[in-house]
């Protein structure tokens, strides 16, 4: 072991490498339920070439080797379970261009989401991208890598679709670009019109490799951002309310909340509905078109749209800090959601069992679903506070978001940064031949199987 040690101190250097007890600790686990198993190293490399090198070492030796962006998934997605060495890509940094006119920015995989805003508001006010409800120094390459979401869903899809290209570090050693790189120097498409490699490593969750280099669309930075609340206490309207403001094309995001705390919000659902605009007859001609919309439900007195200046300034927060603010209602800072796609149709069903399942296990929940695609899906999240500190807790919050994925896979729906429990269960359900095309190809990309082991492990 002690060689092993050596070794990737002369890759990265004596400060990029760590076998320290309390290091190890750190990094054996993330915020959420799922028990933390403790790696033997972790690396910080600096440069493709050093990622290169722990990898040709990890493959030598068989070692697994577990990528990690900050690990806030709270899926355990970056627990090592095998042991190994976690390769914390915090020092690959660098934002490397932005074309402004092709409205794309190329960076490092260690990347953060604040350190993308930040660097666009100062130097390209006019662009933004998908940001998501998650800290700040949260990476972007990892999130992508889970399909991650952003305030663009609604409008663009997930976050892994507006990825223009990629620079991987495969199981083998091997460093391959994928999309526009491939062929010149431009990072304008992932895909299209080549085969679309990207669907080899995104949503893999760092099981057949390394995302060194990342591109992403970026979107215009309207001058004006605005919010309606729209609240009802008929949850079987809810779909029908979504489905007519998908219709406008008008809105930048839509999400769906309820929740038991404060007492002012229980037995009601809200449907948050963010706009742009450059200016205000245009925010005000979309905030039109949204009442419009909606006139339906309140002249039956089924709804209406409530005011939003005394939170206001936390709606249009980007990130967003409630979720942070529901973990501490328990005290102890702990949450953790599961949080499947689903049919937006199917929403009441998923709205009655996060209440039945609340109730069953004695644990707080909150739900917050997102609009995907202009209205093709929801992510439906089914979210429990806990206690950091009180484990009879921990382990009903988990059994309850055992019980919630059953349900979901039961509904149709599929599982979103499914940790490694909720894999098996889906590839138990999947159809045979799609199992054995996974198969295929993680064997074919990581032979050695040390890419985080335990993630889509696919058994003939």
């Amino acid at each position: 072991m002690s060689d092993i040690l050596q070794s990737l101190i002369d890759i990265v250097g004596e400060k990029g490498v760590s076998n320290e007890p309390e290091e190890l600790w750190f990094y054996s686990r993330d915020p959420g339920v799922l028990a933390p198993h403790k790696p033997d190293y972790v690396v910080a490399p600096k440069t493709t070439e050093e990622v290169q090198k722990i990898v040709q070492l990890a493959g030598r030796e068989k070692i697994p080797v577990v990528p990690m962006g900050n690990g806030m998934s709270l899926a355990g997605l970056v627990i090592p379970l095998k042991g190994g060495i976690v390769l914390d890509m915090k020092r690959m940094n660098k934002i490397l261009e932005v074309n402004p006119m092709g409205r794309y920015a190329v960076m490092e995989g260690g990347t953060s989401q604040g350190a993308l805003k930040s660097y666009l508001q100062k130097n390209h006010p006019t662009l933004r991208h998908s940001l998501p409800d998650a800290p700040p120094t949260t990476t972007i390459a990892a999130n992508v890598s889970l399909h991650g979401q952003g305030r663009l869903t609604n409008q663009y899809g997930f976050n892994s679709d507006m990825v223009t290209g990629l620079e991987m570090v495969l199981p083998t050693g091997e460093i391959c670009r994928i999309g526009s790189p491939s062929i010149g120097p431009y990072w304008f498409s992932k895909g299209p019109t080549l085969p679309d490699l990207s669907g080899l490593f995104l949503g893999w969750l760092g099981a057949t490799g390394i995302i060194t280099k990342v591109g992403l669309k970026l979107f215009p930075n309207k001058k004006i951002r605005d919010v309606e609340l729209f609240v009802t206490d008929r949850v079987e309207l809810v779909p029908q309310i979504l489905y007519k403001l998908t219709h406008l094309e008008v809105c930048e995001d839509i999400n769906v909340w309820f929740q038991p705390k404060p007492q002012m919000f229980l037995g009601n659902f809200h449907v948050t509905i963010f706009f742009t605009g450059d200016t205000e007859d245009e925010i005000e001609f979309k905030r039109k078109m949204i009442w419009d919309s909606l006139q339906e439900h309140m002249d039956a007195k089924d709804g209406g749209f409530m005011s939003v200046q005394y939170m206001k300034s936390t709606l249009l927060e980007m990130p967003g800090r409630t979720i942070a603010d529901f973990a501490d209602v328990p005290k102890g800072g702990g949450f953790e959601y599961s949080g499947p796609i689903a049919l937006i149709e199917h929403y009441p069903q998923y709205a009655a069992k996060v209440v039945e399942l609340a109730q069953k296990y004695n644990v707080l929940y909150a739900s917050a679903a997102r609009l995907i695609s202009g209205g093709h899906a929801m992510m439906f999240s089914i979210s429990f506070a806990f206690n950091r500190d009180d484990a009879a807790m921990m382990e009903r919050v988990e059994k309850a978001l055992d019980e919630a994925m059953t349900f979901a896979l039961d509904m149709g729906g599929i599982p979103w940064k499914p940790n490694h429990k909720e894999q098996k269960m889906l590839l138990e359900r999947m159809e045979p031949n799609a199992r054995k095309l996974l198969l295929m190809i993680k064997k074919n990309l990581d032979p050695q199987g040390i890419m985080n082991p335990g993630n889509w492990e696919v058994n003939a």
